[in-house]
């Protein structure tokens, strides 16, 4: 029990601590069921009459001082109200909702400019002409649904919930006949064809991810839950194992030391991690970033190049990083002992950095709710992530006696620290394979002038004097200066032109007799066609079933999906034999039709695997995070083939 007191104590500081920096609105959240909710929906339906046609009435009542918003607000405004309808054969809507009384209408210059703000206060009433199938007898229907609101007040908004109605046959409501602002019910929502043109069109304001009501209703507690487990998962990533694998340099030294010592530095490491986090969940509230999508951006890449290569050469020995503990010299547990606060608040930064292209389990279910919510939601799940990322080492500053088992320091660690080199150097290859092919050579170049600069400075030893040491940090910051301004200008001129021969050429050679160019595919499993909107709205109308992969070439897992799952024979026999059309959405680099199609789907960061149902593109299947082969193949056969694919089509979703 004495030993439990102090973990117990440090624990509930951390909490504390976290909560501390937290706006107060979250610490004062109410979560699901804590109190009543300000919105009451209820439905019904009439039968026809000589002269009135059936009619479906759905009737929200909103408590107050709440509002909610209204089913035909206009995109990049407030979360927009939005009616689904259970499918049915019993019945179709003949036109457009309507909403009465009208919603009320306003600006928010500061928050969204000229948009205008349609809102509904204490009590809306949405209505459409319905009409019965052949035999259906009005008495013995039920018609399910729910609408999807966001209550909000002067002050706050609630997160966007999904509320259930069942419709019966019933009296009717008094409505104006005459509402001007109406939506059309969504054709896949209730089975039928919707009035309108026969081609089915994609709308990202009727959109209704199936089974995205679960991420939407998902209590923050939950939410903070997977970001903690996803946070965790993040140590396992290839990419920060050799900044981990320094750390645990650090480690075997420190398991030697007080044990206030040990904490202090790893709190300090664990402020590094949580300082980025916190750069990241700005980018993603005032700049609209998810998360990796720095590595769509050329110069972050090249600069990300040049920090690992150079931490790689003081890895090996080559220079010595002027931070004290991190990396260098010739002896790695001299280096470990002298280990302080900058250098592993540093070790942790870096640490993050390195673990943005990776995503895993839980992260990116909480990152995806996290960009739905207000402000400082989105830092309390970032946060949560960064405290998952931070806790093991926390755990080892709290009992440090955890890591005693490791070798005493020695000889071997010189070795580790240069195998962990060599391991920078690979993580060099993989930043390598997804800079643009016209960065390649001026990068390299980069890379040349930054290994003189390091062997330069790595010649005027330590004991030097001051002046000494200042020329040659300074004559080595001229050479890299020169060397990146003649790579990236008259060099990265020169590749850029090469590129774009070598590119005509190739089509030259590619283009047949009928002069179309065959489409190279990436995989070997299905074959695949870029994304573009222009090309997803074609196939949309010509009731294909679409399947996109939103990928990146910096994504590790979204190319270990694409080996394992999506290539698999079984997958290209379903996809084949129902004629689904698969598009790959390539986000490695800037990619505007790509970051605005994800961000319509809810989600800021990759992998994310969105199936479109043939002549239903407004009601997609979404896989985020991982996913398997058999969770993917329910997904093909829950949207089903697309039109005119043939009678074969329904057998091979017929899976054993």
């Amino acid at each position: 029990m004495r030993r439990f007191v102090p973990f117990a104590l440090v624990w509930s500081l951390g909490v504390l601590a976290l909560a501390s920096l937290l706006p107060s609105p979250l610490l004062a959240y109410q979560f699901p069921g804590e109190e009543e909710s300000p919105i009451k929906v209820s439905a019904q339906f009439t039968a026809a009459t000589a002269d009135q046609p059936a009619k479906l009435f759905i009737t929200a009542k909103i408590a107050e001082p709440w509002h909610i918003y209204s089913i035909t607000q206009k995109k990049g405004g407030p979360l927009p109200t939005k009616i689904t309808l259970a499918p049915s054969d019993a019945y179709l809507v003949d036109a457009e909702f309507r909403a009465s009384p009208a919603p009320e209408k306003r600006t928010e210059p500061d928050l969204y400019g000229d948009l205008v703000i349609e809102e509904h206060t204490e009590e809306v009433t949405w209505w459409a002409p319905i009409e019965f199938a052949n035999g259906i007898d009005p008495r013995a229907l039920t018609i399910n649904g729910k609408i999807n609101v966001q209550a909000c007040n002067d002050e706050s908004c609630l997160p966007p919930k999904n509320y259930s109605f069942t419709a019966v046959l019933g009296d009717g409501v008094e409505v104006e006949e005459e509402a001007p602002d109406a939506v059309a019910a969504d054709g896949a929502s209730i089975g039928m064809p919707p009035v309108g043109p026969a081609a089915p069109t994609f709308d990202p304001n009727q959109l209704q991810i199936v089974g995205d009501d679960e991420l939407a209703n998902m209590p923050i507690w939950l939410a903070l839950c997977a970001g903690l487990a996803g946070g965790m998962l993040l140590n396992l990533m290839p990419c920060v194992l050799p900044v981990i694998g320094l750390k645990i340099l650090a480690f075997v030294e420190q398991s030697h030391h007080q044990r206030s010592k040990v904490l202090l530095l790893n709190v300090w490491y664990s402020l590094g991690l949580l300082s980025v986090f916190m750069i990241l969940a700005s980018l993603a509230v005032f700049a609209g970033f998810g998360w990796g999508q720095l590595f769509t951006l050329p110069e972050f890449n090249v600069v990300l190049a040049g920090v690992v290569f150079a931490m790689a050469l003081s890895f090996l020995g080559v220079w010595e990083i002027p931070i004290p503990g991190f990396a260098g010299g010739t002896k790695a547990h001299e280096l470990s002992s002298q280990e302080g606060a900058f250098g592993a608040f540093t070790k942790g930064a870096i640490t993050t950095v390195l673990a943005t292209p990776c995503t895993g389990p839980f992260l990116g279910t909480a990152l995806a709710w996290a960009i739905r919510q207000p402000a400082y939601l989105t830092y309390a799940v970032f946060a949560s992530v960064a405290l998952g990322m931070a806790s093991p080492y926390l755990l080892i500053g709290m009992f440090p006696r955890f890591i005693r088992w490791l070798p005493k320091p020695g000889a071997w660690m010189d070795t580790f620290k240069q195998l962990m080199g060599f391991v920078l150097l690979a993580t060099l290859v993989y930043l390598f394979s997804f800079i643009q092919t016209w960065y390649m050579v001026p990068t390299f170049a980069l890379l040349m002038g930054i290994w003189l600069a390091c062997w330069w400075i790595g010649r005027t030893p330590g004991y030097a004097p001051l002046p000494a040491r200042v020329r040659a940090w300074a004559e080595a910051v001229a050479v890299v200066s020169v060397v990146a301004f003649l790579s990236f200008t008259w060099l990265g001129e020169e590749m850029r032109g090469r590129f774009a021969l070598t590119v005509d050429r190739e089509i030259a050679a590619r283009v047949g007799s009928e002069g179309m160019v065959p489409v190279a595919s990436n995989h070997a499993g299905l074959a695949w066609q870029p994304f573009t909107r222009a090309n997803f709205d074609r196939l949309v109308s010509e009731n294909k079933t679409v399947l996109v992969d939103f990928t990146a070439d910096w994504c590790l897992v979204c190319k270990t999906l694409e080996a394992t799952v999506l290539s698999t024979d079984e997958v290209r026999k379903v996809v084949d034999t129902n004629q689904i059309v698969p598009l790959q959405a390539d986000w490695t680099h800037q990619a505007p039709e790509v970051t605005e199609m994800l961000t319509q789907l809810g989600s800021k960061q990759v992998p994310v695997l969105a199936i479109f149902p043939a002549g239903r593109p407004n009601s997609p299947i979404v896989l985020r995070d991982t996913y398997t082969t058999n969770k993917l193949l329910a997904a093909l056969e829950e949207a089903g083939p697309s039109k005119g694919a043939g009678p074969a089509a329904s057998t091979a979703m017929n899976r054993p």
